[in-house]
C-alpha cells in the first residue's frame, strides 16, 4: 500500500484543476490584458475565475488579486501595512513565533529597516489568544500577522476574535491562511481580516498561483514592479491557466467542504488515538483547537528523518514538519516555540490528509509507525540512556 499523507505540504491536483488548467492553455492562451478578441475572451474568464474565488471565501471580487503563491502573498501583505504606518509614524509590527517563514523572514526583513518587532509566545497549546494580541497593541503598531491554521501542528487560532480587538484598536490585520482556505469555512468579513492570503496547492489547485484578499480601503503597496496587471499592485502577464485551475479547485474544496471535515475529523482522531498508545510520545498543539487533516507528534529518543525514512521504505510519505526548512539540520521552529527540549522536538512527524485518503490508509499508519519507533529506539544510545536512568525522560 502505498500513502501520501504530506498534504500540508502539498497536494496532488484535482481532476476538477487539471481540466480547468488544460481548458486554459488550449481556449484561453490570450494575453488577458490585450484589447483583441482573444485578450478580451481570456480576460472574462479571469475575472470569472476571480469571482468565483472571492464568493469562496466571502470576499468582492475587485478584493482579490492574484499572486505566485502564499510566500508572494504574505510578503505583499506585511510591506504593504508596514510601509503604510510608516506613512503614519507607526513602526511596531506585532505577529507570532510560530509564523510560517514567509511572515517570519518578511518581518527580519523590515527589522532591518528600522521597525520595531513583537513575536508573542504561543506556549504548549500553540495557540494565540486576543488577549494576548490586545497587550502587545500599542499607539504606534502598524500590523497584527497571526496565520489561521499553523501548517505545521495543525492548531487553529481564534482568528475572528483576534480580529475583533484589531478592529476595536484600529490596527490592520493580516491572516495566512494558507492552510485554512479550502479546509475550515472562511468568512474574511465575519472574519474581521483586513489582508488574507492563500495558494492554490494547498487544496488540491496547481503550484505556482494564490491570492492575495486586501479588504476594499486597504493601502497595497507593491513588491514587483512592472505594467498595469491587477489594478496596478501586482504586475505582470496572468498566469490565467493555473488561476483558472485554483478556481475550480477552491469551488471544489468549498463544495465538498463539510464532508470532507467530517470525514478528515473521524480519520485524525483514530490517528491520534492510535498513536498516543505509544510509550513517551507526545501530542503537539491543542487537542481540541485544530484543523480536521493535521496530526503532529514527537516520539522521544529518535530522529525524525530516520523515521520518515523507514516510512518511506514503508510506503507511507510524510513529514516532520514545513517542507520549506527539509534542508534545515534544526528542529522545528514551531515545536521550540511549544517549548519543547531540542532533543525532543528532532523527533517530530507530521501526518497530513487531503481529499484522497481513506481511513483504510490511517489503520496501515497505525500498523506501521508503532514498530519503526521500536526499532529505532533498540538501535539508538539516546533510548538507552533514558532506559536506563542516565537521563531523564522528558515525555
Amino acid at each position: 500500500m502505498f500513502v501520501y499523507a504530506d498534504n500540508a505540504a502539498t497536494t496532488q491536483m484535482s481532476a476538477a484543476a487539471k481540466e480547468a488548467l488544460c481548458a486554459g492553455m488550449e481556449q484561453a492562451w490570450a494575453n488577458a490584458s490585450s484589447l483583441h478578441t482573444p485578450g478580451q475572451k481570456a480576460r472574462e474568464q479571469l475575472e470569472a475565475a476571480r469571482a468565483q474565488i472571492a464568493s469562496c471565501i466571502g470576499a468582492s471580487p475587485r478584493e482579490i488579486y492574484f499572486t505566485s503563491g502564499g510566500s508572494e502573498a504574505d510578503t505583499q501583505a506585511l510591506f504593504s501595512l508596514a510601509r503604510a504606518g510608516a506613512r503614519k509614524g507607526k513602526r511596531h509590527l506585532i505577529s507570532t513565533t510560530f509564523e510560517h517563514h514567509a511572515v517570519l523572514h518578511a518581518l527580519e526583513a523590515l527589522e532591518k529597516e528600522g521597525y520595531s518587532v513583537t513575536l508573542l509566545d504561543v506556549h504548549e497549546t500553540g495557540v494565540v489568544t486576543p488577549e494576548q494580541v490586545a497587550a502587545a497593541i500599542r499607539e504606534d503598531t502598524a500590523l497584527v500577522s497571526v496565520m489561521y491554521v499553523n501548517n505545521e501542528i495543525g492548531t487553529v487560532q481564534p482568528i475572528r476574535e483576534i480580529g475583533a480587538v484589531c478592529r476595536e484598536k484600529g490596527v490592520p490585520f493580516h491572516t495566512d491562511a494558507v492552510q485554512a482556505v479550502g479546509h475550515l469555512p472562511v468568512d474574511v468579513a465575519a472574519d474581521n481580516v483586513d489582508l488574507l492570503s492563500l495558494a492554490a496547492h494547498k487544496f488540491h489547485g496547481p503550484k505556482g498561483v494564490g491570492v492575495l484578499y486586501a479588504k476594499a480601503g486597504t493601502p497595497l503597496s507593491n513588491v514587483i514592479y512592472g505594467g498595469a496587471q491587477e489594478r496596478s499592485r501586482r504586475p505582470g502577464t496572468e498566469n490565467l491557466p493555473a488561476i483558472l485551475g485554483m478556481a475550480a479547485a477552491l469551488r471544489e474544496a468549498c463544495d465538498s467542504l463539510p464532508e470532507n471535515t467530517a470525514r478528515w475529523t473521524q480519520m485524525r482522531d483514530r490517528l491520534i488515538s492510535g498513536l498516543s498508545a505509544i510509550p513517551h510520545s507526545r501530542l503537539n498543539g491543542d487537542p481540541v483547537r485544530r484543523a480536521p487533516g493535521i496530526v503532529n507528534f514527537c516520539f522521544e529518543g529518535i530522529e525524525g528523518e530516520s523515521l520518515l525514512l523507514l516510512l518511506d521504505a514503508k510506503g507511507i510519505a510524510a513529514s516532520s514538519g514545513s517542507a520549506c526548512t527539509s534542508g534545515s539540520l534544526d528542529p522545528s521552529h514551531v515545536l521550540l516555540a511549544l517549548g519543547l527540549p531540542h532533543e525532543v522536538a528532532h523527533g517530530s512527524l507530521r501526518l497530513s490528509f487531503g481529499a484522497a485518503n481513506t481511513m483504510d490508509e490511517v489503520d496501515y499508519i497505525l500498523e506501521t509507525v508503532p514498530g519503526i519507533v521500536s526499532y529505532l529506539r533498540e538501535i539508538s544510545p539516546v533510548w538507552e540512556a533514558l532506559e536506563t536512568g542516565r537521563q531523564p525522560h522528558r515525555i
